[in-house]
């Protein structure tokens, strides 16, 4: 699990290049969506909102240019410090991209929540994609789902696309119109690689992943992970990571019967984990619990959160 020594070539002419703001509601789909485009797992998906925590960067690269997504929680309004940190991250992005994907939920009506997104993006001067996904979703009367949307955007000049990030419908126009979109410019990173993201923060994300995935609605998003050390050897990696709850109650659904669910998350998460290091890994989870960590800017930048400058 040594670093890889990549280098960076130089971009033939017309090469486009670009970094790209995925902005939506929490739960649109903004995280499938990249992983379905980079063509990997960086990011975690879950059926739970709010899953994506911190800018990921996803790289999309082919011959002809190189996407970097920008990743960014869903913008809602946050009921606590973590929340807040999310929410400024994600209105940060819009105006540090060169361009912004708003991805919506094509299955559903448009919202309040929508609406608040598009004025938020109508101030800003970076050039704007409308989004249409979850179309695998769509009832028959689609089109009046579409002009839920459409009438939002009456006043701007956005390009529409529509696609599903659960199939990949759609998703090699979308790729062409974004990149049409974008400036020639440089490779940003090498060619080979798939996000920006050290090993360790993937690590914690594909263990968090499980979590939310077993626990669902008892442990929305109390949770943190920290890796606390990594021990490599030939012929095996040993990763030992603390599971950060907020109260005594979550500790003990997240350990189960007998420590069953901790085993369990455990086991699946370990077997993400060797995918991600194509090697064999040994992982041990234990329980902490670090009462109102959501609350404290102290813990939020220990565990990884931080408002991004």
């Amino acid at each position: 699990m040594t670093e890889t020594q990549f280098t960076i070539p130089i971009a033939p002419d017309n090469f486009k290049s670009g970094f790209v703001g995925i902005i939506g509601r929490p739960n649109v789909g903004k995280s499938t969506l990249m992983n379905q485009l980079v063509g990997e797992k960086v990011a975690i998906t879950s059926p739970v909102a709010q899953t994506t925590r911190n800018r990921l960067q996803g790289i999309l690269t082919t011959p002809e240019f190189q996407i970097i997504f920008v990743d960014t929680p869903g913008i809602h309004k946050p009921h606590h410090e973590l929340g807040r940190v999310l929410v400024k991250n994600a209105k940060l992005a819009i105006n540090s991209v060169d361009l912004i994907l708003f991805v919506v939920d094509s299955s559903t009506f448009s919202g309040g929540g929508d609406r608040f997104i598009i004025e938020l993006l109508k101030d800003s001067k970076t050039p704007v994609i409308l989004g249409l996904n979850k179309i695998d979703l769509q009832p028959e009367n689609y089109q009046e789902i579409d002009d839920s949307y459409l009438e939002l955007i009456d006043q701007t000049n956005w390009s529409v696309v529509k696609f599903s990030a659960t199939t990949g419908e759609g998703t090699e126009t979308l790729q062409k119109i974004l990149a049409e979109n974008l400036e020639t410019g440089p490779y940003y990173y090498p060619p080979d690689l798939v996000t920006d993201q050290p090993e360790r923060f993937i690590m914690a994300e594909l263990i968090r992943e499980q979590i939310l995935l077993h626990t669902r609605q008892e442990i929305p998003h109390s949770v943190a992970i920290s890796i606390e050390k990594i021990e490599e050897t030939p012929k095996i990696t040993k990763v030992f990571a603390a599971v950060n709850v907020e109260r005594k109650s979550q500790k003990g659904i997240i350990i189960g019967n007998k420590g069953s669910m901790l085993k369990q998350i455990g086991s699946e998460a370990r077997q993400q984990i060797q995918k991600l290091i194509a090697g064999k890994v040994y992982l041990e989870l234990f329980v902490k619990v670090e009462p109102k960590w959501r609350q404290s800017r102290l813990r939020l930048a220990e565990f990884g959160y931080r408002v991004e400058e």
